[in-house]
């Protein structure tokens, strides 16, 4: 297949904090960029909403800017990558959000998680979804809204309202509600997707109460599917790849091969192992997820799920104030020689992969008279370097994942300290690559494959970029040491929660 017309891709990632909207060329170079935050809403202790009229305009706001230096002709396709799990519902006349979104960290569901596992349908839900039952999925943030906001029940029920996560909600309004669709990666994390038969589950619809007319299509995450309003951008553009962050990522750093990983760091941090058409479930954490092949095309991989990694550094600008910006976080922790013995365990929403317990929160272990600011921003930075550390020691364990080396991604693998403490304590090399945003990087793979902007997988291995390669340095000993440290601050949170 000869090249589509057109010069660029334009990836929109719709991330949890802040949205990025990028225009790559045909060598996957970055041509131009435009971000933005948006307000975060925590209504109360544990709950965590969005506006979703937020993130449509800013998504629409950033798509002009990143585009506005070339003619919308010039743009091939569009490609989509999101939050998963965040749950949204709106009024299908008048597109309309009809409450704030409940984002996937938000634990407000935990009550209804805890009613359906001592009714026994956790093993249910788990051999159908392969996701465990927890307030982080899609269905019981749907059922919650559905059952405590007055009038939705009975409007869902009539078909007058739409759920989707957030890839459904863009897609929709960059559409103008022509579309209302979602793609396999996303359906997958919702908790009513049986990642056997491929489609919505009448079962799981009927264990959380979720009607089956609020549900969005599933199409192919690398195919055709909708077209951008020319009102937006000045011209109508074919949106062709869709996918949830994560899976985004892993088809951004190529790993289409079975027994091929990635781990990124961002508000969560994330490691996913593709496992082809073998379906793999974890005793040990980790999740059972769809993902994407070669073309695209569903197959399966294992995650593990950290809550709070950017996060983290986010609390320590927002909640303690005693950083200005994340960006001053590396020089503070290369700064020090340790911690000082200080351990922060950042379960501001619950402990995630390998430990999945809901009720767990935060603390800061080892405080003595001499322990500083400082020695608290490095313990925040380490804290994601010791959550990934037990995720691959699950991995590891359960698919004899043996990596070598491991494929870093996401902002906060921007940080130079903290990666080359990843490598320390994993006491393997830690490859970071020239564009660090896979997400959008794989969003754009995925929409220029279907519009055979790009030929084939064996293309885009060839475009992958390694800006760095961080050596591990750390003797055996201080590494068991260290590690021994946080398994003790992560234990006592376990029994606290």
């Amino acid at each position: 297949m000869g090249k589509k017309a057109g010069k660029y891709i334009l990836a929109v990632d719709a991330g949890t904090t802040g949205i990025t909207v990028m225009l790559l060329d045909h060598l996957a170079r970055e041509v131009s960029r435009a971000y933005s935050e948006f307000e975060q809403h925590y209504p109360q202790p544990g709950w965590v909403e969005h506006d979703p009229d937020d993130i449509r305009q800013l998504v629409v706001s950033l798509m002009q800017r990143a585009s506005g230096s070339i003619t919308p002709a010039e743009i091939a396709a569009i490609g989509i990558t999101n939050q998963r799990e965040t749950a949204i519902l709106w009024d299908r006349r008048t597109g309309r959000a009809v409450h704030n979104a409940i984002v996937w960290q938000c634990r407000r569901t935990q009550d209804i998680c805890r009613s359906l596992d001592e009714a026994n349908l956790s093993r249910k839900i788990r051999n159908k979804t392969g996701l465990r039952l927890d307030a982080y999925f899609s269905a019981t943030k749907i059922q919650w809204l559905l059952d405590n906001v007055p009038g939705l029940r009975t409007r869902a029920e009539a078909g007058e309202l739409a759920f989707g996560t957030v890839d459904s909600w863009i897609l929709w309004n960059l559409t103008g509600g022509e579309i209302h669709a979602t793609d396999p990666t996303n359906a997958s994390r919702t908790l009513l997707y049986n990642i056997e038969t491929m489609q919505w589950d009448s079962e799981l619809l009927d264990i959380f109460g979720v009607p089956q007319a609020i549900l969005p299509e599933v199409r192919p995450s690398s195919g055709l599917l909708g077209t951008c309003l020319g009102s937006l951008l000045g011209e109508e553009i074919q949106i062709h790849g869709m996918a949830g962050d994560q899976q985004a990522a892993l088809f951004g750093q190529t790993c289409v091969q079975p027994g091929s990983s990635k781990n990124t760091y961002g508000t969560g941090c994330f490691l996913l192992v593709n496992t082809g058409k073998e379906r793999l479930d974890s005793g040990a954490g980790l999740l059972t997820t769809l993902a994407c092949g070669p073309a695209g095309e569903p197959v399966y991989a294992l995650e593990g799920a950290i809550f709070s990694a950017g996060s983290a550094i986010q609390w320590l600008r927002n909640g303690l104030r005693i950083i200005r910006t994340p960006d001053e976080t590396e020089e503070i922790a290369a700064g020090l020689q340790d911690a000082g013995g200080v351990y922060l365990v950042p379960a501001f929403t619950g402990l995630g992969a390998p430990w999945w317990n809901m009720a767990a929160r935060g603390a800061i272990t080892g405080l003595t008279h001499g322990s500083t600011r400082e020695h608290i921003v490095r313990a925040a930075l380490e804290s994601i370097a010791y959550q990934v550390s037990d995720l691959i020691q699950a991995a590891s364990g359960e698919v004899g994942l043996g990596l070598t080396s491991l494929r870093a991604d996401g902002g906060v693998s921007a940080n130079s300290f903290l990666m080359q403490f990843q490598a320390d304590i994993l006491g393997i090399p830690v490859e970071v690559p020239e564009n660090i945003e896979t997400t959008a990087l794989g969003a754009a793979y995925l929409a220029g494959l279907s519009c055979g902007f790009w030929e084939n997988i064996d293309e885009l291995h060839s475009l992958r970029r390694v800006r760095r390669v961080f050596e591990p340095s750390l003797g055996d000993a201080e590494r068991t040491k260290l590690l021994a440290g946080w398994r003790k601050a992560v234990e006592g949170v376990l029994r606290e929660g």
